[in-house]
């Protein structure tokens, strides 16, 4: 009996290590059909193949795809939620969120500055708090 399983596990050792690199080479193959232009030069652009030429002489072009910077509602703390808060997502993640509740918001700023690192003076954590419960919880968002 010993042998046995001594021999079931060598098979099973075997294609393990033999999946392993399949498994890799599955990866990369779709790495490579998913690959594209992610370099810091076109970084919060959107670009288009250019044009081309129709079999019957026409060409196709179309023009630049709007980018709509949001607008925050005014308020004592916007000045200081547009530089923190862009520095690491679109403020569109704040106009786009349902409203929230102010221990949500509380809770989110908090996320951003000791689970992510964003780098915002202690000072200014509670005003920019204040500024997303003033303006985006369900009661206070305007519609």
């Amino acid at each position: 009996m010993p042998f046995a399983r001594n021999s079931l596990s060598r098979s099973a050792a075997f294609f393990a290590a033999l999946l392993v690199p399949v498994s890799i080479a599955a990866g990369l193959v779709y790495a490579q059909m998913e690959s594209g232009d992610y370099s810091q030069t076109n970084l919060g652009s959107l670009s288009q193949p250019a044009p081309r030429n129709q079999s019957n002489g026409a060409t196709y072009s179309v023009s630049a795809y709007p980018q709509y910077r949001p607008v925050l509602e005014p308020g004592e703390g916007r000045e200081l939620v547009e530089p923190y808060c862009s520095s690491c997502h679109s403020l569109r993640y704040i106009t786009m969120q349902p409203p929230l509740p102010a221990a949500t918001w509380d809770a989110e700023v908090n996320k951003m500055v000791k689970t992510f690192g964003q780098a915002i003076p202690d000072d200014v954590i509670p005003k920019i708090t204040k500024y997303l419960q003033t303006h985006y919880t369900p009661e206070t968002r305007k519609r």
